[in-house]
């Protein structure tokens, strides 16, 4: 499974690594957010990961809800705790990371799952800059360009059904509520499937900090985040076994 290297597992727990989310988020989702570096002082693992693995785990239904309760950080051995319509990620203390509720049919078809995390978090990887930079300029706010903090708070999936050939998502809307210092952003995606559509995703995230928009100050953490990106690559493509630096990244 191409998850494998991503996490491990032991005792029954999954428990995933600095170094294994950082590299997830780099070379899968192509989410250079400093919060996802492996040094990075408030680093959290990208809840893209835990989708991945929960639909890799229990499969994927016609109707999902994703609800992100907690920033995870590394090591955290996790409970996968599944009921019939529901699924709970845990750790043992009962702190809950995510939760997801589902309905409808299912199908754990393990290309099919694999084509639709490819799809899901490769568009995750363009929500910055290519939707949320002219997202922000137009509504007249950004998030602290020395902190910049985008997070997940919930993403939802509506399937007319589980005929999926060669899926892929289209972003068709994306609006920006900005309320004092916290902005909430819907995004609403077209899922495909051999040119036609056939179902919906909704993801909300929160941006916070948020201040009056300035374009020499965004200029510079896109050229920031494009030399991570190159950065990254260059790694990569170095036969470092898919690994990412532990340099301190310029913030």
């Amino acid at each position: 499974m191409f998850l494998d290297r991503f996490h491990s597992v032991q005792d029954g727990h999954v428990i995933i690594s600095a170094l294994q989310a950082s590299q997830f988020a780099k070379e899968v989702a192509g989410d250079f957010n400093p919060i996802h570096d492996p040094d990075a002082r408030r680093f959290c693992v990208p809840g893209d990961l835990l989708f991945a693995l929960i639909l890799a785990r229990f499969g994927l239904s016609e109707n999902m809800t994703f609800r992100f309760r907690s920033l995870l950080g590394e090591g955290v051995p996790l409970k996968f705790v599944e009921t019939e319509d529901a699924i709970e990620v845990c750790d043992d203390a009962g702190k809950v990371y995510i939760e997801v509720a589902r309905s409808g049919a299912r199908t754990q078809d393990e290309q099919l799952i694999k084509d639709i995390t490819r799809a899901y978090v490769a568009a995750s990887g363009k929500n910055f800059p290519h939707t949320l930079k002219p997202l922000m300029e137009s509504n007249g706010v950004m998030f602290n360009p020395d902190r910049p903090m985008v997070m997940y708070e919930s993403m939802s999936v509506a399937l007319d059904n589980l005929d999926l050939p060669s899926p892929g998502l289209e972003l068709h809307n994306a609006t920006l509520d900005a309320a004092g210092k916290r902005g909430n952003v819907l995004l609403e995606y077209q899922l495909t499937a051999d040119g036609k559509t056939v179902g919906e995703v909704t993801k909300r995230l929160v941006l916070s900090g948020l201040r009056p928009y300035c374009a020499e100050a965004m200029a510079g953490v896109i050229e920031e985040f494009y030399r991570l990106k190159a950065r990254g690559a260059n790694y990569f493509n170095n036969d470092n076994n898919g690994g990412v630096s532990n340099a301190d990244p310029a913030r």
